[in-house]
């Protein structure tokens, strides 16, 4: 799989995606998905989940993006890859706080303290970062 953390950092930076949706749009090609239905299925995780200063966009779509390519998707034996996943999210979301600070919007972008921890554009990279170097890993 080719590294997409520059298309994804174009795409948050051009406007027209919001920090969940640049990160799992970047992908759709090599994930055999629909960018089109990504685009829409992600609208409202931007901004910390709608603008609930949540949870980081560009975390949910670094999350959203690990497990289409982690998942069996076997609706028969549907915890076949379950646990793999929850635990490569969790290294992932390990990754992404070491670099960035924290894993919520409201402290990422300083809205209760006054200090941005790391811009959404830096939250974009990092995360589109952290995919690229785990599908590496992986051998896509």
């Amino acid at each position: 799989m080719k590294a997409n953390k520059d298309t994804a950092v174009k795409k948050f930076t051009e406007g027209k995606y919001n920090c969940c949706q640049a990160v799992v749009c970047s992908y759709c090609e090599e994930l055999g998905v629909k960018e089109e239905d990504v685009f829409k299925m992600t609208e409202g995780f931007g901004l910390g989940m709608g603008g609930l200063k949540d949870t980081c966009g560009a975390v949910t779509g670094m999350f959203l993006a690990l497990g289409l390519t982690n998942s069996a998707g076997d609706m028969k034996n549907p915890i076949a890859t379950k646990a793999d996943t929850y635990r490569k999210v969790r290294e992932m979301a390990e990754k992404f706080k070491k670099e960035c600070g924290s894993l919520y919007c409201r402290e990422l972008k300083g809205f209760e303290t006054g200090k941005v921890l790391a811009s959404c554009e830096k939250c974009v990279e990092t995360a589109a970062a952290c995919l690229d170097a785990y599908f590496a890993e992986q051998g896509r």
